[in-house]
C-alpha cells in the first residue's frame, strides 16, 4: 500500500505479528524475540489499521488485523544500513513465502497460510456466529475500495482458513439477508476462474460470486 512510509522495523513487527497469527503481548514479543512494539510503532501501525492493540494490566496485546495481512502480501522495506544482511534475509523470506508458497496454488493469502485459530472451539455457537459475522465484515472492509464495492468470495475466503466451509457459507446466508449486504452472481460468466467457481456462494438457487456492504 503506496503511501504507508513503512520503517523497516514497522515492516519486521508485521512480519512477526504474521507468522504468530494471533494476539500476543508485548511482553511475550520481547521476550522470543526482542521485539519491542513500544508507543510510536503502536500508535502508527494502529491508525493504519495494520495491527489491532489493546492494553491488559501493565503491557499491550497485539494482533495483526485485516488490513496488516493484506499489508504483508506487499513489498516491505526491510532494508537499512544498520542491517544490510538481516534486511536482505527478511526480504528474500517474504518474496519467497508470496511466490513460491502462494504461487503454487497451495494458499491464496498468509492468512490461510498462517491461520492457527478455531473460531469453533473459542466461544459458544451462538456468539460464534456473531463473531464470524463481524469478521467477515472486518476482511470486507480490508478488501473493499469504499462501501458498496463488490468484493470477490475467491478474495473473501482467505481470511477464514480456520472456519469450515459450511459454517462461512452460513454466516454469509445470514449477512445477505441484512439490508446493507448483497451477494450477487457474476453477470458475465465467461470471465469466471476455476477458483472463482470453486469459491461461489449458493444461495437462492444459484451460485453467487461477488459481495458488497453499505449499500443499503
Amino acid at each position: 500500500m503506496s503511501g504507508d512510509d513503512l520503517t523497516p522495523s514497522e515492516g519486521a513487527i508485521l512480519l512477526v505479528l504474521m507468522a504468530e497469527a494471533r494476539e500476543v503481548s508485548n511482553t511475550e514479543l520481547r521476550k522470543r524475540y526482542g521485539v519491542d512494539i513500544r508507543k510510536s510503532y503502536r500508535d502508527k501501525l494502529n491508525r493504519l489499521g495494520y495491527v489491532d492493540s489493546r492494553r491488559e494490566g501493565n503491557t499491550f496485546l497485539h494482533q495483526l488485523a485485516d488490513k496488516g495481512w493484506l499489508r504483508v502480501q506487499e513489498n516491505l522495506n526491510f532494508q537499512s544500513s544498520a542491517g544490510r544482511t538481516l534486511g536482505g534475509a527478511l526480504t528474500a523470506l517474504q518474496v519467497n513465502l508470496r511466490d513460491r508458497v502462494m504461487g503454487r496454488g497451495d494458499y491464496q493469502s498468509f492468512g490461510e497460510m498462517f491461520a492457527l485459530t478455531d473460531v469453533r472451539a473459542a466461544v459458544p455457537r451462538t456468539d460464534r456466529r456473531e463473531v464470524l459475522r463481524t469478521r467477515i465484515r472486518q476482511a470486507y472492509d480490508a478488501l473493499a475500495a469504499e462501501p458498496g464495492a463488490w468484493v470477490s468470495l475467491t478474495r473473501l475466503r482467505p481470511f477464514f482458513g480456520d472456519v469450515d466451509t459450511a459454517d462461512l457459507d452460513e454466516a454469509l446466508r445470514e449477512l445477505e439477508r441484512e439490508p446493507d449486504v448483497d451477494i450477487v452472481p457474476e453477470s458475465n460468466q465467461k470471465r469466471l476462474t476455476p477458483a472463482d467457481v470453486a469459491a461461489a456462494l449458493r444461495l437462492g438457487g444459484q451460485d453467487k460470486h461477488l459481495l458488497a456492504m453499505g449499500v443499503g
